[in-house]
């Protein structure tokens, strides 16, 4: 039997290759994940009140981190696959992270001097990053769950990865119940409770996401 004739009898009835592997396996792992981060948010602090969620401070609170599980999202599809380019999603995350320092920069800037430290501080800064970081363990676990169906040849950077997209979903589950809206509080506290969880995610990629 020649090689052509071979191939065309194994892929007899094989059917259409099913498309968008990552998003099949990401979607519901971080959906199911979401669901329980924002749970056990509202387990622990009650949902901030509308007036508050209508607020330029609280939106843009949200959607840094809604724009971070976006970006870090683009981040594990690419990492997903050898070597895909990464330039898009790093572009992106350096941007958004960049307009998010630059609104608290400027807010430090706007205010008195002897009021800024408190601004910074906000109420919460000592519990902030904690909770961020302990809501995005559920989305940390799914990220990696998806990452290890696929074909992660940068199994560190994939980690970091996951770990930036579960810090995102942790961060957009702790926002429901969280009433500061200081720009600078946000581009540290919340920043760092996502580079944390980004950090475990690097250490877990190696064992994790080894073939």
């Amino acid at each position: 039997m020649k090689t052509e004739q071979l191939i065309q009898a194994l892929a007899q009835g094989a059917g259409p290759v099913r498309g968008a592997p990552v998003a099949r396996r990401l979607a519901p792992a971080l959906l199911t994940a979401g669901a329980s981060a924002v749970a056990l948010a509202l387990a622990f602090a009650p949902m901030v009140g509308i007036a508050l969620m209508q607020t330029p401070g609280w939106l843009l609170k949200f959607g840094y981190s809604a724009a971070l599980v976006l970006v870090g999202c683009a981040a594990v599809a690419a990492l997903g696959r050898p070597a895909a380019p990464l330039k898009r999603p790093a572009a992106a995350l350096a941007l958004v992270v960049a307009l998010m320092l630059g609104l608290g920069l400027s807010e430090m800037v706007s205010v008195a001097p002897d009021q800024r430290l408190a601004l910074w501080l906000g109420h919460s800064a000592a519990d902030c990053p904690y909770r961020v970081f302990g809501l995005s363990l559920p989305a940390l676990a799914g990220a990696l769950w998806a990452l290890k169906g696929l074909a992660p040849t940068r199994q560190r950077l994939a980690g970091f990865a996951a770990g930036l997209v579960a810090g995102g979903v942790g961060a957009t589950a702790y926002a429901l119940t969280c009433t500061e809206v200081a720009m600078s509080f946000v581009a540290t506290w919340y920043t760092l409770g996502i580079v944390a969880a980004g950090l475990l995610g690097a250490v877990l990629g190696p064992r994790v996401l080894r073939w």
